[in-house]
């Protein structure tokens, strides 16, 4: 297993976590994504440290907290021999204070997650959404606390847009306050427009990027070809609702590009699309998941190694899509505007 710096951090951080949204089963939502309860999760568990990856990725709203119930027995017994993320900020409950990153809502939401986790300590904790109510002073002085307390080491943000992030970060330099090292998002062949801004801006702040759903929410997962929809798994069940539009042609061209290359490599289609991941700028982290250990098995593989350049420029060709304005503007000027990845 492959270990890379987290961000300005100076954790080492496999390329590889585990995602635990399917732990539980709870919900409308969650219960299309898998039901993968203690037994189980405790064999996942197992073939990951195995495999030399040790690091685990949660949140308080999966399963309305039974995603980090599990998870916590499943690792009970062993936890000084792995890392462990979660998150707070989506609303958990009806209440006006049960959301947000209000102070009132991150200490409870982090004192909930430790029992839940059942530890003492949470080693990276992401703000999950942005809270433009609550002013960035407050949310940072409070993970500062937090840290100071020893309950969580490291902190991090997820789906904030550029200008959120950079705010956060000003405002950490600003008032003295520990600052976000870590940025979860969404990106994936067939999902590129975190290269548009974020990608930029973590390569310039020092953020290492850990992202989810790199398979492109299951439908890079090689159940869905042109004239082939998915029979089976989390888009069959409806997993796929509330995720990323992807006009069909689109998708095709990129998996028929993606079929190609597993072809030449001898990998599988979903090992194609991360390894292509771990190759891309400020990317030190794929959070995969897994409803079974067949599939866990077959993501850890995309580790060990490395697509060829024609390979790599053969799948940037057949999944770029032209970015919005300013972006396809500030391309014209390389000079003056680094471009982390061509146009």
């Amino acid at each position: 297993m492959e270990y890379r710096q987290l961000g300005r951090s100076g954790l080492q951080v496999p390329v590889l976590s585990l995602g635990t949204g399917t732990f539980g089963g709870k919900g409308e939502m969650f219960s299309k994504w898998g039901s993968t309860d203690v037994k189980e999760a405790t064999r996942l568990v197992d073939v990951c440290l195995d495999a030399g990856l040790n690091f685990f990725d949660t949140a308080n709203v999966y399963s309305a907290g039974a995603s980090e119930e599990i998870l916590g027995q499943a690792i009970r017994g062993r936890r000084n021999e792995l890392l462990v993320s979660t998150k707070a900020s989506i609303p958990t409950g009806p209440g006006p204070n049960d959301r947000g990153a209000s102070r009132h809502n991150l200490v409870r939401a982090c004192e909930a997650s430790l029992k839940r986790l059942g530890t003492d300590h949470i080693d990276l904790y992401f703000m999950h959404i942005y809270d433009a109510l609550t002013p960035a002073e407050e949310v940072l002085g409070t993970l500062d606390d937090l840290v100071r307390a020893g309950k969580i080491r490291y902190i991090g943000c997820s789906n904030f847009s550029g200008w959120q992030v950079m705010k956060a970060l000003a405002t950490s330099e600003r008032h003295g306050l520990g600052r976000y090292v870590a940025y979860q998002g969404y990106y994936s062949l067939i999902g590129r427009e975190y290269e548009w801004e974020l990608m930029p801006l973590a390569l310039e702040q020092g953020l290492g990027s850990m992202i989810w759903s790199p398979l492109g929410w299951g439908r890079l997962t090689g159940k869905i070809r042109r004239g082939q929809a998915a029979t089976a798994g989390r888009i069959a069940q409806g997993g796929a609702e509330g995720g990323p539009l992807v006009d069909d042609e689109h998708l095709y061209r990129v998996i028929d590009a993606i079929d190609e290359v597993a072809r030449e490599t001898g990998r599988s289609v979903p090992q194609v699309a991360l390894n292509w991941l771990l190759q891309r700028p400020t990317v030190c982290n794929l959070v995969i998941g897994a409803r079974n250990e067949e599939q866990l098995k077959q993501n850890l593989g995309a580790v060990g190694w490395k697509l060829s350049a024609d390979q790599v420029a053969k799948l940037d060709a057949a999944s770029r899509r032209p970015p919005i304005y300013p972006y396809w503007h500030q391309a014209g000027f390389p000079d003056r505007i680094p471009q982390p990845t061509p146009w």
